[in-house]
């Protein structure tokens, strides 16, 4: 089994800072984590391997040079091989731009690690919340796809998938290769051990630019390749905590709330 996980450094949502010019995220100098549905996506090909040990598990990563940290983090987890995908004519891709630019590492990372059985990714990044990029890529490379997997393992040559529904889980056989998004399953991932994370502190992550994909269209590419155009983006107002009323009586909690609306000038 050849597993290849998409992972997405991104920044602390409590941290975020926006460009006013061109309303992308500054990266610099703000607090990164690995995407929390990446987590999940990982986890649920290291249980692959848990039960076979021979599966190997990649990793992969478009971003800035320092999305290294979130693939490093990836391979003291349970990754076996990790690419970093960065080249500044990528700066500022959309979703579509993103998952053609992907399209196009999944050809050259089966050059250098043999054919994926499955592509695993988070159902969405926290910092845009649009569940695209996975679907997309899954049209790019033409291969079936289930979304919102909770969990997923090998049966009878096929990829058995737990798919979270509106009125309950359903259980989805796919054939392989396949595409797979994943939800929140009712685990959580695992955490690194010393001797991995002392290994993956040593590796070395080789990164593919542009040069490595010479068929890839440079007008679908970057912010002049990406139909989605971003007219405002802003970091909501964090709200002050609230007070509780509870007095002996609902009379006296709706006199006390009066009182506390009167002094607000409220009313």
């Amino acid at each position: 089994m050849n597993i290849l996980v998409c992972v997405k450094q991104v920044p602390d949502t409590t941290e975020i800072k926006i460009n006013p010019e061109t309303n992308t995220l500054m990266r610099e100098g703000v607090p990164s984590i690995v995407n929390t549905f990446d987590a999940f996506a990982l986890e649920a090909a290291a249980r692959i391997k848990d039960k076979d040990p021979d599966t190997k598990i990649v990793v992969a990563s478009m971003g800035p040079e320092q999305a290294k940290n979130a693939l490093k983090e990836c391979l003291a987890i349970a990754a076996d091989k990790a690419y970093l995908v960065s080249d500044r004519v990528f700066g500022g891709s959309d979703t579509l731009a993103t998952s053609y630019i992907l399209s196009n590492a999944v050809g050259k990372l089966e050059e250098l690690e043999g054919k994926f059985d499955a592509i695993f990714c988070g159902k969405q990044a926290i910092d845009g919340d649009t569940a695209q990029v996975g679907p997309e890529l899954a049209e790019h490379l033409g291969l079936p796809q289930v979304t919102y997997a909770l969990e997923a393992e090998v049966a009878d040559g096929k990829l058995k998938v737990l798919k979270e529904g509106q009125d309950g889980n359903m259980v989805i056989g796919v054939q392989m290769p396949c595409v797979v998004t994943f939800t929140k399953p009712a685990f959580d991932p695992r955490y690194p051990t010393i001797k991995r994370k002392m290994a993956a502190n040593r590796a070395e992550i080789p990164t593919l630019t542009s040069a490595e994909f010479p068929d890839i269209d440079a007008t679908r590419i970057g912010l002049k390749g990406s139909p989605t155009h971003v007219k405002k983006t802003f970091v909501p107002q964090k709200k002050k905590g609230g007070i509780k009323i509870k007095e002996e009586t609902n009379e006296e909690s709706a006199c006390k709330l009066a009182a506390l609306l009167s002094d607000a000038h409220v009313i």
